[in-house]
């Protein structure tokens, strides 16, 4: 109950993008092609999210405040449902959910098989994210969550692939996210000053 209202905040503010995009594409406020625009913002809100996620273990260690890891799993989550809606609305609005035309879009694409691993990775973070698996996992269970490493690699290639006419926005992406992976090195991760010397101890346990 102590953080209720933080986890509520946290699940509107994710919530209303989505809702935001949805009624600029019904009233045909996204360009000549909507369908397209709402596969590129979600595909973008699941980088964007898998950034955020990444980015509460520091917060927590700078702050102190156990509020940031406490909604982490709920940012997994919603990063793993942006991915979905980003597949689904490229198999609706680019396939028309032709599958036969798959094979023909991977091999003009290879971008989007590079997508494809992605999501796979989130799939298995998503479908394991929960108490039931880390416990039947054990130490194995952190192991495997290192995955999100490869999957933010994964996510930012195949951006890169998109946009390679335009890289000053996917620089800032790649930036953010280098920067988020170099704080987990132990050795960096140690000498990240605090803003506050109280730690939560349950917090330190949950830290990747």
């Amino acid at each position: 109950m102590r953080y209720l209202l933080w986890r509520l905040a946290v699940f509107i503010a994710v919530c209303v993008p989505p809702v935001v995009w949805l009624h600029k594409a019904w009233i045909l406020d996204l360009g000549p092609d909507p369908g397209k625009a709402l596969v590129d913002l979600f595909g973008l809100g699941t980088l964007v999210l898998l950034l955020i996620t990444l980015a509460m273990t520091p917060l927590q260690r700078v702050t102190g405040w156990a509020g940031w890891v406490i909604v982490r799993r709920q940012l997994g989550l919603w990063c793993f449902t942006y991915a979905v809606l980003h597949m689904l609305g490229y198999g609706f609005f680019i396939l028309g959910f032709d599958w036969a035309q798959l094979g023909v879009e991977l091999v003009k694409r290879p971008y989007i098989i590079v997508g494809s691993l992605a999501f796979v990775g989130l799939l298995v973070l998503a479908v394991t994210s929960n108490r039931y698996s880390q416990r039947r996992l054990g130490a194995k269970w952190k192991k495997l969550h290192r995955l999100v490493y490869p999957i933010l690699g994964l996510g930012l290639l195949h951006m890169l692939w998109i946009v390679r006419a335009d890289l000053k926005e996917w620089a800032i992406y790649a930036g953010i996210g280098s920067v988020l992976l170099v704080l987990r090195i132990p050795v960096i991760a140690g000498h990240i000053p605090r803003l506050s010397g109280k730690t939560s101890s349950r917090c330190n346990k949950s830290l990747n």
